[in-house]
């Protein structure tokens, strides 16, 4: 088999945006309509091997152990189509990916899985590319899986309709700052709807999506200050305030898009109990039910305790800063 068309395999980490992202401003392009920026996470991490095989007749795709679904494997072969583009090989590929952490359940799996696949595949291919446009390749799969890219804080702006090559960029290093997020999963198994379709219901049914794309990009910007002088507070009401925001266009979609569970309301009161109590914490939820709180490090075990004994938490999981796609051979 040549060199170029040796397995190549990549480790991505998820990451969970402070500054959120919902809705879409162009759908063909798979571009954000409000600006975000994320926490890349140490602690969950996809694996993905990707060959090109000379003479294989068709893409095979197995996830977490079995073959993928259809929708999935239609959104592999997407990106693999890119990359053979990209590359002038017409190669069929075989993908084997596994995801550390739950699959399509609110923890930026498909963020972790589209950033090491992109990665993967284009070292796979031969076709070596920075990562600008790493990101770009990404984020045609997954809007967040630009922001996989790289480690530490890293910013997505809002995408122009029709342009198609929006990348995400970092804005500060995993060294820059030592906090956590700790994670309390507060139910099993994916989730009912998928971000993309909730997105559309948000954008074609919710009467607060249009205030929803007014306020976003101030909270962006009051993030973005924050991280760059290391100011929880001012980070973590910001957060919030998206994170309610946009929980808000979902909730009030026809018809509506409720992600949380009873445990989710326990875990966010918990996390407002120990802020009134002196801990310095603020919750954020992704397109799922889980919650998640950051905090510095010094108060991780407290918060990591508090959550574990909230009813209906399943477990919880803390995570550092994490690094940026890494790619061998």
């Amino acid at each position: 088999m040549p060199l170029d068309f040796a397995p190549a395999r990549a480790t991505a980490h998820a990451n969970i945006a402070l500054a959120k992202y919902w809705g879409k401003s162009d759908l063909v392009h798979n571009l954000p309509a409000v600006p975000s920026i994320s926490l890349t996470l140490e602690e969950l991490t996809t694996e993905t091997e990707v060959c090109f095989e000379p003479g294989r007749q068709h893409d095979d795709f197995v996830l977490d152990g079995r073959p993928a679904t259809r929708k999935e494997l239609q959104r592999a072969v997407a990106l693999l189509d890119r990359v053979r583009c990209a590359a002038r090989i017409d190669h069929r590929a075989r993908v084997t990916s596994h995801n550390r952490f739950p699959t399509a359940a609110g923890l930026a799996s498909s963020a972790s899985g589209f950033a090491a696949l992109a990665a993967a595949a284009t070292r796979a291919a031969g076709h070596d590319v920075d990562r600008t446009a790493l990101s770009a390749l990404a984020r045609r799969s997954s809007a967040s899986a630009a922001r996989s890219i790289y480690g530490g804080f890293v910013e997505l702006c809002a995408g122009v309709p029709g342009a198609d090559e929006l990348a995400a960029r970092q804005i500060a290093p995993p060294t820059h700052w030592d906090v956590r997020l700790v994670v309390a999963f507060t139910a099993a198994g994916p989730k009912s709807v998928s971000s993309t379709e909730a997105m559309e219901r948000s954008r074609s049914t919710s009467p607060f999506y249009d205030a929803w794309i007014e306020a976003a990009p101030g909270w962006s910007e009051t993030v973005k200050r924050a991280i760059h002088d290391r100011d929880l507070e001012a980070l973590g009401v910001a957060m919030e305030q998206s994170t309610l925001a946009f929980h808000c266009c979902a909730i009030t979609s026809q018809p509506s898009t409720l992600y949380w569970g009873p445990a989710t309301i326990s875990a966010l009161h918990t996390v407002t109990a120990l802020r009134a109590d002196g801990v310095p914490v603020w919750s954020t939820m992704d397109a799922g039910p889980h919650v998640k709180a950051l905090c510095e490090a010094e108060h991780a075990p407290r918060v990591r305790d508090a959550l574990t004994h909230t009813p209906g938490v399943l477990r919880v999981l803390v995570s550092t800063p994490g690094s940026g796609v890494e790619v061998s051979p």
